[in-house]
């Protein structure tokens, strides 16, 4: 595992550049990658260019967003299914290997209408991804707040996102692990003990607010990891370092506090807050 900063997970716009700086000036170990930029900077001067940027700082790459917009209209999705091979070509030139999207645990269709739905737009875009070396993590939403005002819920669950990768069927498909929804839906660490390397793809830690039931806790007011003890972030480390998980490991608050800040002192209170609970697991 590593520390990886995902500005955006913590409320920081800034350039690649900038971004690179601050990552290695905070004591990040690595940095998400910017797949727009990427290709904006790729294509004014050179995928070496970028990829000299990289090395320069000696940060490794966490994760690239994920492009594909999956959720909306036919059209939309056809067009840009068409980029992805493109930009999993310049992912992978710049060892960026681990994406992501999420899966909203509601719907306005029945369960296994919407179900039917991922498999169709998620399957061909994670073939995409395979042939590039590419990995997809979903990551699953918890609270039961964000879900009450729908129709339908859908699979707010680990072990049910779980079984969509499974159902997807090309073996490159897993997990984006947050603490955050892990704890929201009321998984164990014997949960978590069960997963295997290859099933989580990307790692968000934070915590949570004291004195409120799961159930009621609101995605936009986290705490960062380590604060409030309520999540066993250096627990699940120590679960995921054991079971092999490699890949990055990224503060996630969505907290106005933490957003408001400067991005030097968002990007510095987060590695701090990280490194307490990384300190306290043993492997």
């Amino acid at each position: 595992m590593f520390k990886n900063l995902c500005p955006p997970a913590i409320g920081i716009q800034a350039s690649m550049r900038d971004n690179l700086k601050l990552a290695k000036t905070a004591g990040f170990d690595g940095l998400d990658l910017d797949i727009d930029e990427a290709s904006r900077l790729a294509n004014q001067h050179s995928t070496d260019y970028v990829r000299d940027l990289w090395l320069e700082s000696g940060l490794k790459t966490g994760g690239w967003d994920f492009p594909i917009d999956w959720k909306g209209g036919e059209t939309e999705f056809q067009n840009s299914l068409k980029m992805l091979p493109t930009l999993a070509e310049l992912a992978a030139s710049l060892c960026c290997h681990r994406t992501s999207t999420q899966v909203f645990n509601w719907s306005n269709a029945p369960f296994n209408e919407n179900w039917e739905f991922h498999i169709r737009r998620l399957k061909p875009a994670a073939e995409i991804l395979k042939d590039f070396g590419h990995s997809l993590g979903l990551e699953f939403i918890g609270p039961a707040a964000s879900r009450r005002m729908h129709r339908f819920s859908f699979a707010y669950d680990m072990n049910v996102v779980l079984d969509l990768a499974a159902t997807i069927g090309t073996g490159n498909v897993g997990l984006l692990f947050d603490t955050w929804h892990w704890y929201t839906c009321r998984l164990t660490l014997d949960d978590v003990r069960k997963l295997l390397k290859n099933e989580v793809i990307y790692v968000e830690v934070n915590d949570a607010p004291v004195g409120m039931n799961p159930e009621d806790q609101l995605d936009d007011e986290r705490c960062l990891p380590g604060e409030t003890g309520v999540i066993p972030a250096a627990e699940i480390l120590e679960i995921l370092n054991e079971i092999g998980y490699d890949g990055p490991v990224a503060p996630e608050t969505c907290n106005g506090e933490i957003e408001a800040m400067a991005p030097a002192a968002a990007a510095k209170v987060s590695i701090e807050s990280l490194n307490k609970v990384w300190n306290q697991v043993t492997g």
